[in-house]
């Protein structure tokens, strides 16, 4: 068979270890999902609708690195964009591809359908082009310099692109790849990286209580390992905010707990606002993870180690990748004893030293403190925990994690609903791992329906909806009592039958019953486990109740 430029973009997802492409048929993208469906190294995951598609495959890119989606012209791209735009604000790397009209119907501007029926063609790129990194219409001539070019923006910058794929074109002939598609990624200046050593390692050796404050960059750029190291090398405490919760083990020696602000627990607080030597890595301060931008520092005390280059007071050095900054400073820095810089676990620290003696009270309601409490015995070490935005968010984000657990949320786009078509992504980008979801009755409303994906991909992940009676995250914020923070009632626990999944499904309002819930999913590992947790309207994590008085006053 002819080589085409479908196969060849194809080729290139599949060098980049993409092994499920996500989407939605449509009469402009057919004749391109057969040579998908046709390809050995790639699975076509059909998606109920494309927003769910491009939640899935932000999450599958979360864990896996990069990912991919195809929708139709028009009606598909712009039900996908929100998904996009969020995989654009929190720097994952999402290739999104639309079939679009052929070339002749384009060029002669027809009025056909999918478009605005002015005969421009171009609209929805521009609206593409605010919420991706690089964007191609191919052509015959263009395509696989195009493709290539695109691809390498995607993972150099970890977000997302765009491109066109005509319906006449995928077909066109092309010559089949020689070269590596990374081959010629962008690498430190050394020269850059010296300067830089030799500036703020007399700044860090000076600093009587440093701390490393990580975040959600060391995720994206696979500095997980990269941090470690850094953190043993030199014997300082690590504290992330919630956004990067998991990029270091949080029951490791030097772990400190989760930063947000004025909310933090009284020892963070003190631990990293009084620092004089904060060394940033990977971090941006929003105001849902810092309580209202209620951080306590100052500029003047941050060396912010950033994906590119490293700021510092009035200095900054370019073109210096954030693991080579690290295992370069690691080698210079002297190490400190936990004693000197008065390191206290997060696990030996007041507020959490009761989760060591938890024990269930049976008859007892489920209350929104407890359940968290209890999370903490059942989330175990490798697990993959994804949380949506509010209650959910909230009350994960104060559990103290076991080694290497990946956390996963939206706490700046904050899109609700992302997380259950997200649970798939995640799910299919490693199947060797436990995927457990966290997400809310209101948010669960919006996106329910990929739970019948996962039934026919034969996925096993823990689901735990909170039915608390409507907009809870809302209501913590304003409207307390207001109609449009009330949703309607539904049978929570049928609906995984009702969208033919075979799982088992369990509605719980007492510890007793939860108990004997969280049993069941750990001796029947070979199902889906869906768990409704009945819990009263207005019982909220303490986080949540603090952020949302937060961001209360910052609205007003």
């Amino acid at each position: 068979m002819e080589y085409t430029i479908g196969r060849y973009l194809i080729d290139r997802l599949a060098e980049l270890g993409i092994r499920h492409i996500f989407g939605v048929p449509g009469d402009y993208n057919l004749s391109f999902l057969d040579s998908i469906v046709d390809h050995p190294a790639l699975e076509w995951i059909g998606n109920c609708n494309e927003l769910n598609a491009a939640y899935a495959a932000d999450g599958y890119a979360r864990i896996h690195g990069i990912s991919a989606l195809v929708t139709t012209f028009g009606v598909g791209e712009l039900s996908a964009i929100n998904g996009i735009a969020g995989s654009y604000t929190e720097e994952v790397p999402v290739v999104k591809i639309t079939g679009a009209p052929s070339t002749v119907v384009s060029n002669a501007g027809k009025l056909v359908h999918h478009t605005l029926g002015d005969g421009d063609f171009n609209h929805f790129s521009r609206m593409f082009s605010e919420v991706t990194v690089a964007q191609t219409t191919l052509n015959e001539q263009n395509a696989t310099d195009e493709i290539d070019r695109v691809l390498r923006m995607c993972v150099l910058q970890k977000k997302p692109v765009h491109i066109n794929l005509p319906v006449d074109i995928h077909s066109k002939p092309a010559t089949m790849p020689t070269t590596p598609l990374l081959q010629h990624l962008s690498q430190t200046d050394t020269t850059s990286l010296n300067k830089l050593i030799k500036h703020v390692l007399p700044v860090i050796e000076k600093a009587t209580s440093p701390v490393i404050l990580a975040d959600y960059q060391v995720y994206r750029y696979d500095a997980y390992s990269t941090l470690k190291t850094f953190a043993e090398k030199t014997g300082f405490p690590v504290a992330t905010l919630s956004m990067g919760k998991g990029v270091f083990d949080e029951d490791h020696p030097q772990h400190i707990g989760v930063y947000s602000g004025k909310t933090s627990t009284p020892y963070l607080r003190k631990r990293i606002d009084e620092s004089d030597c904060i060394i940033s890595i990977g971090v941006r301060l929003t105001d849902s993870i810092t309580s209202g931008f209620s951080q306590g520092f100052s500029e003047e005390q941050v060396i912010h180690i950033m994906p590119h280059e490293i700021h510092y007071q009035n200095k900054t050095w370019n073109n210096i990748e954030l693991n080579d900054a690290l295992m370069a400073l690691s080698t210079h820095i002297t190490k400190r004893d936990p004693e000197t810089l008065d390191i206290k676990p997060i696990l030996s620290q007041d507020e959490y030293k009761h989760l060591s003696s938890f024990y269930a009270k049976p008859e007892q309601p489920i209350l929104q403190e407890r359940f968290w409490e209890l999370m903490h015995q059942f989330i175990q070490k490798d697990d993959v925990l994804i949380a949506d935005q509010g209650t959910s968010y909230f009350g994960a984000a104060t559990v103290p994690l076991k080694e290497h657990v990946t956390f996963i949320g939206q706490p700046l786009w904050g899109s609700i609903g992302y997380t259950l078509p997200a649970l798939l992504g995640t799910q299919l980008a490693d199947l060797t791992r436990r995927n457990i979801l966290f997400i809310g009755d209101g948010a669960f409303q919006l996106t329910f329906q990929e739970i019948s994906t996962m039934a026919r991909q034969q996925i096993k992940p823990v689901i735990f909806v909170f039915n608390n009676d409507g907009y809870t995250v809302e209501r913590a914020i304003h409207g307390e009592e207001e109609v449009y923070n009330d949703i309607q009632m539904w049978n929570y626990a049928e609906i995984p039958s009702v969208l033919g999944a075979k799982s088992t499904q369990v509605k719980v309002s007492t510890e007793g019953e939860l108990i004997d819930a969280l049993e069941n999913t750990i001796a029947n590992t070979d199902t889906l486990h869906f768990i409704e947790v009945v819990m009263d309207r207005m019982d909220m994590p303490e986080l949540l109740n603090k952020v949302g008085k937060a961001l209360a006053a910052q609205n007003n």
